[in-house]
This record gives C-alpha cells, structure tokens and sequence, in this order.
C-alpha cells in the first residue's frame, strides 16, 4: 500500500525539483520576439491545412460573462496575482498578465493571461489562465487532450508564482474538451486551477479546460515569481 510518504516523494518532491530548476531555463524559454506557427489542426475530427500566414486561435470568443457573486469568506481588496505558470511535464513555462485592453480585445502571444472574472491563488474560488494553442504557449496542452481524451495530464503538477513571491503547487484532476461556456468554472466554489486554450483556428468556439486542486504552497524567490513577460501582437 503506498503511503503518504510515497505520495511526497512521487508527486511534490518532482515537482519543487523542477520550480528550484526551472527558474535556470526560464530565460532560454521565454524570449521569443514574434509569435511562433500557430496550431494547424482542429481538434475533431477534421484536419485544417497550415497556411503560409496562419492565424492564432481566438481564446475568448465566448459571449459576455457576468460578474460571479463574491464568496461568503469574502476576498482580499487587492489580491497577489498570478505572474507565472510552469507545467513540468509538458514544457510550458510563460509569464501571467492581466490581458492588455480588458477581455474584448485579441489576446497577445508568448504569454498566459489570467481572467479578472475569476479569483487568484490562494483565494476560495478559481483561477482561470489561458493562452494560445501555439508553440511555446499552451499548444502541449491541445495537443495531450487529443490522446485518450487527455487522460496523461491527469495526475500532472501544475506550478503557479504569484506577485507576492508565493509559489502555488496543484495537481491535475480533470480535463475537459469543446467547452463553449464558462459555466463549470463559474459553478466551482472549491479553491482550484483552470487552464484554457483553443482548440481550432480564429472562429472556432470550442475550448480546452485543464482542471487542477491545489495540493499546498510556499514563499519562492522573487526571481522566480517575476519573469520578464514580452507580450506580442499575433493578429
């Protein structure tokens, strides 16, 4: 029977291993000046060609949310934001932004975003990221979704930094496909995780939902929390 120990070993300790050393790598992982090939095939069942000028898949095509009703715990006037989201496992390590120009407008490459309908880590409620389906952003997480329905993330650790130079570990619990709302996200009143990305070309609605528990948390050095975020415009 394995006991908790194990589970230590096995899941947490990999996973602060790779925070300690991903903050070596980070500056190789995050200085692309121009949006890399977008993502070339939908997801089901139908194959898209790449063109010679491909588009990025459009991330928040959903119609306009209102705000969720605040906790009954409440929550902080001015909460830590997340700066920063490495999955391990998957090769994806990209600063977090607050989206330049509010929710209506297109959303910039070679960086996460967080969803200021949402809460941030640490807060009863959950955290929404996202970013494109493309190279260097979220596309490992489209393309891990094709397999089995994206059984392998399951299970998978996912590290969140945040301005006040906290480091948030969660684990993976689910995974959801062509979702064209928000409404599993605005039901969850449990502390979590969510990460979206696109699932097709601009215009296609449906989206990816990575679901994740937190598992605990800890101080991290202010290096580690504030990568230099380089935005870029991927019309």
């Amino acid at each position: 029977m394995r006991t908790a120990v194990d589970h230590v070993r096995d899941r947490l300790l990999p996973a602060l291993l790779a925070a300690v050393g991903v903050s070596l790598i980070a500056a190789g992982l995050l200085t692309y000046t121009i949006p890399a090939d977008a993502v070339a095939t939908a997801s089901d069942p139908v194959a898209i060609e790449p063109s010679d000028s491909p588009e990025p898949s459009a991330l928040l095509s959903f119609p306009p949310l209102a705000s969720p009703s605040a906790s009954s715990s409440g929550s902080p006037a001015s909460p830590a934001v997340a700066t920063r989201v490495v999955v391990p496992a998957l090769g994806i390590d990209l600063p977090v932004i607050r989206q330049p120009g509010g929710a209506d407008t297109f959303p910039p490459c070679n960086v996460a975003m967080y969803h200021q309908l949402f809460h941030q880590p640490g807060q009863a409620g959950p955290t929404y990221l996202y970013a494109h389906a493309r190279t260097g952003m979220f596309l490992p997480i489209l393309e891990a979704s094709k397999v089995n329905n994206g059984r392998r993330m399951v299970g998978m650790i996912i590290q969140v930094y945040t301005a006040d130079d906290q480091l948030y570990l969660y684990e993976v619990v689910e995974v959801r496909r062509h979702v064209t709302t928000f409404d599993g996200a605005f039901a969850e009143t449990r502390e979590s995780l969510w990460l979206q990305t696109s699932e097709g070309p601009v215009g296609t609605l449906e989206k990816t939902q990575v679901v994740a528990l937190p598992l605990s948390h800890g101080p991290t050095s202010h290096k580690a929390a504030h990568p230099k975020a380089s935005p870029v415009s991927c019309h």
